[in-house]
């Protein structure tokens, strides 16, 4: 990452970026010179001026405070955890056809788009990809034990045996079994 002090005193920052990372555009035009051709390139500077925050928690400077950052391939999710870009708005609930969801979502880097990091950011679908997640893991653990399928199948056939599964305290604690033995670990124990 090269920042403003990078740049030797009294040396041109065009001429630097021009070493150091070649410009896709080069725009260049033809001037007499005494008599002679000569072509002069002209540097090729852009700045782009965007609200990118989206719904900011706090306040933003005004504009005439802000600095022109550099922005590439190198710090950009550095540069969009600064800005911290901030989604707030109201959906249809669809999960339970019950009035709206509020999504309140904040984004420190690109990878915080997928759909993946979306759901985890959103309390209900949260909630859901960690139960389908957990569905994954106990059917590849399943896979191929025939007598643990079929005592799943007899579970999910009896109401009971729901009903009291479903009343016990969720516990953080509970791990999947690595050897076919239950575990539960305890830690009063």
């Amino acid at each position: 990452m090269t920042t403003r002090n990078d740049v030797p005193s009294g040396k041109s920052g065009q001429k630097f970026i021009a070493r150091n990372r070649a410009p896709r555009v080069q725009i260049e035009y033809d001037v007499e010179l005494y008599g002679s051709d000569k072509k002069v390139q002209l540097p090729f500077v852009m700045g782009v001026m965007a609200d990118l925050s989206g719904t900011p928690a706090k306040s933003l400077p005004p504009v005439a405070e802000r600095k022109f950052l550099e922005i590439d391939i190198d710090n950009f999710d550095e540069r969009m955890k600064a800005v911290n870009p901030r989604a707030v708005f109201r959906v249809p609930n669809t999960l339970t056809n019950d009035g709206e969801l509020v999504i309140d979502i904040t984004f420190e880097s690109m990878a915080d788009f997928g759909p993946g990091a979306v759901a985890r950011k959103v309390e209900p679908l949260r909630r859901l990809l960690e139960a389908r997640t957990q569905l994954n893991n106990l059917l590849s653990y399943m896979d191929g034990k025939s007598d643990a399928e079929e005592l799943l199948a007899q579970i999910l056939r009896d109401p009971a045996v729901l009903r009291s599964l479903a009343s016990m305290p969720h516990s953080a604690n509970a791990t999947l079994p690595q050897d076919g033995i239950s575990t539960h670990t305890n830690k009063e124990a």
